[in-house]
């Protein structure tokens, strides 16, 4: 099926030479210059191209909005580059950040890495371990170990989303939602997968959360 690009960005010459690169790589692409334009095509998109800047409303904010009834991949456009804009992105449920001017070629394979995303791992084997997210096992050597639910599935999230910052918030909303447990609870259960786990894919990012590493000879 042909990858539905959302294109929200105010400016008309960035718009067009964005829609433009992407219709000629195979891609459909619909155009709006505002958050009020964009609203009616959130659902029919594939993944969104959201400027910070816009007209009626901070893109960060609009993305908030986005986020109470999607989880379409979003990639945030700006100029601007200080850590707190970024922070608050990924905060908000971002999926991806680049920061303007960039290159097409390049905003093309980060869009292309995102849906790639969207095909769910069910199982994941790297050498000598093997975990199974749909049955909750886990195995190093062929032996059982003893992975908790709960760490299966801050496991399961990470490799789904290969490379992208995941912050604390996210992790918990994706693992938890009636209950409310301690602040540092999502720090433990990383802890406990290094532990558990002889690869070190999992990284920490300091003040907003971790990511996984998706080694370069991944089976």
């Amino acid at each position: 099926m042909q990858p539905i690009v959302l294109v929200i960005e105010d400016e008309e010459q960035i718009r067009e030479g964005i829609c433009n690169f992407l219709n000629n790589k195979g891609y459909k692409t619909i155009k709006a210059k505002s958050a009020n334009q964009a609203l009616p095509y959130i659902d029919k998109a594939s993944i969104i191209l959201l400027d910070i800047m816009l007209p009626d409303t901070l893109g960060t904010a609009f993305l908030k909005e986005i986020r109470k009834t999607s989880n379409v991949p979003v990639i945030m456009l700006t100029a601007l580059i200080d850590e707190d804009t970024q922070v608050t992105s990924f905060n908000n449920l971002a999926d991806d950040y680049i920061t303007k001017p960039f290159s097409l070629v390049i905003l093309e394979k980060h869009i292309k890495a995102l849906l790639r995303r969207q095909q769910k791992v069910e199982k994941w084997i790297y050498d000598n371990i093997e975990i199974d997210f749909s049955n909750y096992k886990s195995k190093v050597n062929n032996q059982e170990i003893d992975l908790k639910p709960k760490e299966i599935d801050l496991l399961n999230l990470l490799i789904n989303n290969p490379n992208r910052i995941l912050t604390r918030n996210e992790i918990m909303n994706y693992l938890y939602q009636d209950e409310m447990p301690f602040d540092r609870i999502i720090d433990t259960y990383i802890k406990n997968i290094r532990k558990k786990l002889p690869i070190n894919i999992i990284k920490t990012i300091r003040g907003i959360g971790y990511s996984y590493e998706e080694p370069k000879d991944l089976s």
